[in-house]
């Protein structure tokens, strides 16, 4: 089953200096299966991490249709985008913007906050997922303390603790050494599976673009 369908979508931005209007998705026509882990490649500039923030509902398109688990993104408040952001999808970018105060478990659970999870709860699944992914002897730790990877990781379990149909992962690897790059795209894979999500990731890097089970390219706004 579907988890998200686009039909005919297409976006442009508005160029400040001459006001024309610059295409940057042209009619994307995609399907994503439930459960799939897909990589969208394509040179800088291209629309790759547009087409992933329409999908996060970051971003909204100018024309063409959103389903997301069979119900339409279309005509949506920004409030109840902002209800499907917090409760069904996952975000983890290249940078991983954790709150350098907050220990590593504190970072992990500031997107339950906004859901008002029961706290016991989080904090078991925090608990779990970052036992899953080697850090959970650095719970207390502060970012500071930690390695890139290590960073990059806890911005993982970030992304799965409210247990998220969905993850959006923007170049994920991308400020990481090549050998710290492999371990991670293979963990954040181990994680999908481990815990059922469909992951959606934009990427420049073909090796890592591989290992996910379907491959797409994107050219001047144009999938195939």
């Amino acid at each position: 089953m579907a988890l998200l369908e686009l039909t005919n979508l297409s976006k442009a931005y508005t160029d400040p200096g001459s006001g024309a209007r610059v295409p940057v998705l042209k009619g994307i026509n995609l399907k994503i299966e439930a459960g799939e882990s897909l990589a969208i490649v394509g040179p800088s500039g291209c629309g790759k991490s547009t087409l992933l923030n329409i999908l996060g509902t970051l971003d909204t398109p100018d024309e063409g249709e959103i389903l997301f688990d069979g119900e339409s993104l279309t005509d949506c408040t920004p409030a109840q985008l902002a209800a499907v952001r917090s409760q069904k999808i996952g975000f983890i970018f290249q940078l991983h913007h954790l709150m350098p105060q907050c220990s590593v478990l504190e970072n992990v659970l500031l997107p339950t906050l906004a859901l008002k999870s029961a706290s016991i709860l989080a904090r078991q699944r925090a608990e779990t997922l970052l036992e899953q992914v080697g850090l959970k002897d650095r719970m207390n730790w502060r970012p500071a303390q930690l390695s890139g990877g290590e960073r990059q990781r806890v911005a993982f379990v970030r992304a799965l603790i409210n247990q998220p149909r969905l993850i959006l992962a923007d170049e994920p690897t991308g400020a990481l050494d090549e050998a710290n790059a492999v371990v991670l795209t293979e963990l954040l894979l181990h994680l999908q599976k481990t815990n059922g999500v469909t992951l959606v990731m934009v990427t420049h890097h073909r090796e890592q673009a591989e290992c996910m089970k379907r491959l797409l390219k994107i050219h001047e706004g144009v999938l195939s």
